[in-house]
């Protein structure tokens, strides 16, 4: 069998991190078996249909680097791929579940529905729909329902759940799953406005697209029983189920907007790099070896299997995420950042040619997680209006500092080639002649020269400044604390 998996997302939201692990999943498998990955949007609950959600799904992934090949932006062979565009599809459906005795029509009210739950809940029992005590079918007989039918009145098409017996089902992820059909309620599969539920276009879309796995996220589990019913029902071939475990915060609750943003947008806007979010991400629940943690694209379609994905779930450590956007900022080639790097610079009103561009990059990027912080943790290399840190300076300032950097200037004036080598090995011959400790120099020449405690290496620092600047920034602020 030809594997085919799709990403089913409903447009209530922008694409949040568990979204994007389950697409990612999706992609990731059917890439490593050579099969298709389908794109699918699941818009029959109008009520909470969100504009724009749609096309930031579609940016999101493609951002990500995954690219569908079938799905409503590029069509396919089992379209239409919106299911709002596939009403009629569903009501033939459901008529036939009618028609086997499979499903059946209620003519609750809400105000009945709710009546229903609150006798329930005083009762102590879990909410579930009782057909016999219900308005359905069941209770009112052919004629009633034929007057009301013919009235026009309002329904939705129930499905008829066994009242014994197990559903089964294999999830590649769990193993072996048993549920009693007496705990499944007679889910709504068309509601009264024509759409159908989740469970009747989900199946029926599944074995039309001809899905032979199933990859979606752990809270669709308790959800499977119903849809093997209903593949029983329709006498379909069931596809391979692989629920993906939750998503945690860290204290171990389910992920939430409490601790953070969620959605993937957020991450982008953020400054994470692509690559390094869906590596992150990948690793949420599934890890092909204990050696390493940095993958490109491509390893990840070539090791992925279902069968390595955990059942436990998987803390969402956004100091991990961070920890690995530092890794491909640092190892990725400068050449390639260049573009993105010129961008973020022009958005602070900065210009600077590409080549110092991509030396400021490779020489500042061990000390950042993010290539955004450049313009704000470098300013210093781009204009002499810089904010000096007046906490290093009054750690490290002393009554000797002045003279020793006065000393120090002839030297630095004096150099002929102004690489870092060059200036180390005047400096050192400095301190050595004069006696004088590293440290009494090092910290105030940084202070001076970036206003920063921390940064690059201070030789290559002053090389990638430049002597001119070198010597005016010294200058001026001898000048300034001589008054």
């Amino acid at each position: 069998m030809s594997v085919r998996v799709r990403f089913a997302p409903s447009p209530t939201g922008f694409l949040h991190i568990g979204g994007l692990r389950t697409a990612l999943y999706n992609y990731l498998f059917a890439r490593h078996h050579g099969g298709a990955c389908i794109l699918r949007i699941e818009d029959t609950d109008q009520t909470r249909f969100v504009e724009g959600a749609e096309e930031n799904i579609i940016d999101i992934c493609r951002w990500a680097g995954m690219e569908f090949d079938e799905s409503p932006e590029k069509g396919g062979p089992h379209g239409p791929y919106r299911q709002s565009e596939r009403t009629d599809i569903y009501r033939q459906y459901a008529n036939e579940l009618l028609s086997k005795d499979m499903a059946y029509r209620a003519f609750d009210t809400s105000e009945e529905l709710d009546a229903m739950r609150e006798r329930q809940k005083n009762a102590g029992i879990a909410a579930k729909y009782d057909r016999t005590v219900m308005r359905s079918e069941y209770t009112l007989g052919p004629d009633e329902t034929k007057r009301l039918l013919d009235e026009g009145a309002d329904y939705c098409i129930r499905l008829k759940v066994p009242v014994s017996g197990d559903i089964r089902f294999n999830d590649i992820v769990r193993g072996e799953v048993i549920v009693n059909a007496r705990d499944v309620d007679d889910q709504i599969l068309l509601k009264s406005d024509g759409f159908p539920t989740y469970h009747l276009a989900n199946v029926v879309d599944d074995h039309l697209m001809e899905i032979s796995h199933v990859i979606r996220g752990e809270e669709w589990l308790p959800s499977t029983p119903k849809h093997v019913l209903l593949y029983q029902a329709f006498g379909w071939d069931m596809p391979k189920f692989a629920h993906l475990p939750l998503l945690l915060n860290p204290d171990k609750s389910k992920m939430s907007k409490r601790f953070g943003d969620v959605f993937a947008k957020s991450f982008r806007e953020k400054g994470f790099f692509a690559d390094a979010l869906v590596n992150f991400v990948a690793l949420l629940g599934w890890n092909p070896t204990s050696d390493r943690e940095i993958f490109s694209m491509q390893e990840l379609i070539d090791l992925f299997t279902l069968e390595k994905v955990n059942k436990a779930g998987a803390v969402f450590d956004t100091k991990k995420l961070e920890w690995m956007n530092a890794q491909y900022l640092r190892n990725a080639d400068p050449e390639s950042l260049l573009p993105q790097l010129q961008s973020i610079l022009k958005e602070h009103h900065i210009e600077v040619a590409d080549e110092r561009a991509k030396g400021i990059l490779t020489l500042l990027r061990e000390r950042i997680t993010f290539l955004n912080e450049i313009p704000g943790f470098g300013a210093y290399m781009f204009s002499d209006d810089y904010v000096i840190d007046e906490e290093y300076k009054a750690k490290h300032w002393t009554a000797d500092s002045g003279a020793i950097i006065t000393s120090l200037l002839p030297i630095v004036k004096g150099l002929e080639d102004f690489n870092h080598i060059a200036i180390n090995d005047a400096v050192a011959a400095f301190t050595k002649e004069n006696g004088i400790a590293s440290k009494l120099f090092i910290h105030p020449l940084r202070m001076i020269l970036t206003g920063k405690p921390v940064g690059a290496g201070l030789y290559e620092t002053m090389e990638m400044l430049g002597k001119e600047v070198c010597i005016r920034r010294i200058e001026r602020f001898l000048s300034q604390e001589g008054k």
